[in-house]
């Protein structure tokens, strides 16, 4: 773009880029939103007439915001949540929205987002930006008060914790949609063993039912466990809608048009390794799912 463009115009260049890196650090597409908007007040007062590259100095910024963001979070919460979903990304099965292109421009999967969330906010800074913007280190150094050294650590086991909790899943979209239609076809039928078929022997379940204790928050890990649950939510299981969540293969459960819930699945190997469900009625009503939750699906 022209040098002398506008400062909104050459903004506007860079914002899809920022939002990706606010959405990444703090999981929260307000917050997101936010740290993007508190930038674009930055910019507006700074002198930037000296700026090489207008867009490493607002990433730099916005990773700046976003820092203060998860460290003043971490302040308020008197007791650790046993599980936070993030802000889910959600689109009909044949496309992702057009807008959420750049925000799941690296397959940023649910599962992904909560192993971020629990990172310290230094760790989390150190990774998102070195590993999926290719922040050099000696920029991550001066943004969290550290070494180029210490930046490096600090993304090495963020990555160590990432690679342990958060397995790849399979790039074929079809695939997972058939392993997840085939969990639900089983709990529809209360079929264990067919439950039992696709699911990994490590498989993980999380629920966020709000910190305001509306519904219950939740992990449990192993088939067996998840089989439970899954048996449990069988009665919903005529309600599902199939919609891609963060990219991948996920269901809306919603009735009446009102939103029940949000599941995201990860798949590996053609088995569940992961299911996060957000299910806080607070954070549902402010999810904009238009007609995914009109009501339910013929799974």
């Amino acid at each position: 773009m022209d040098e002398n463009s506008s400062p909104a115009d050459r903004f506007a260049e860079h914002r899809p880029r920022l939002r990706a890196v606010a959405y990444r650090m703090l999981g929260s597409l307000t917050e997101a939103d936010d740290a993007v908007q508190e930038a674009w007040l930055r910019l507006e007062r700074a002198d930037t007439g000296e700026v090489d590259n207008l867009g490493a100095w607002l990433t730099t910024v916005v990773a700046r915001i976003c820092l203060n963001m998860l460290r003043a979070r971490a302040t308020r919460r008197e007791e650790p949540l046993e599980v936070h979903m993030p802000d889910p990304l959600i689109s009909s099965p044949d496309a992702i929205d057009p807008e959420q292109e750049a925000l799941l421009a690296d397959a940023v999967g649910l599962a992904l987002l909560v192993v971020l969330d629990a990172l310290t906010p230094a760790e989390r800074l150190a990774f998102v930006l070195h590993d999926m913007f290719a922040v050099p280190f000696e920029e991550i150094a001066s943004m969290t008060e550290r070494s180029p050294a210490a930046a490096r650590k600090l993304a090495s086991r963020a990555r160590r914790r990432v690679r342990e909790a958060a397995p790849t899943p399979d790039p074929d979209l079809t695939r997972q949609r058939r392993v997840v239609e085939a969990f639900f076809a089983a709990a529809r039928r209360g079929d264990f063993a067919g439950l039992l078929a696709v699911l990994d022997p490590e498989v993980v379940l999380r629920a966020d039912g709000g910190a305001a204790g509306g519904r219950p928050t939740f992990v449990v890990r192993g088939p067996e466990a998840v089989l439970g649950q899954a048996m449990i939510g069988e009665r919903f299981a005529p309600l599902v809608r199939p919609a891609l969540v963060n990219g991948a293969a996920g269901v809306v459960v919603a009735a009446g048009g009102r939103t029940l819930s949000v599941m995201g699945f990860t798949v590996a190997d053609d088995r569940i390794v992961a299911i996060d469900v957000l299910w806080d009625p607070d954070r549902l009503t402010h999810l904009y799912l238009g007609p995914l939750a009109e009501g339910g699906a013929e799974n």
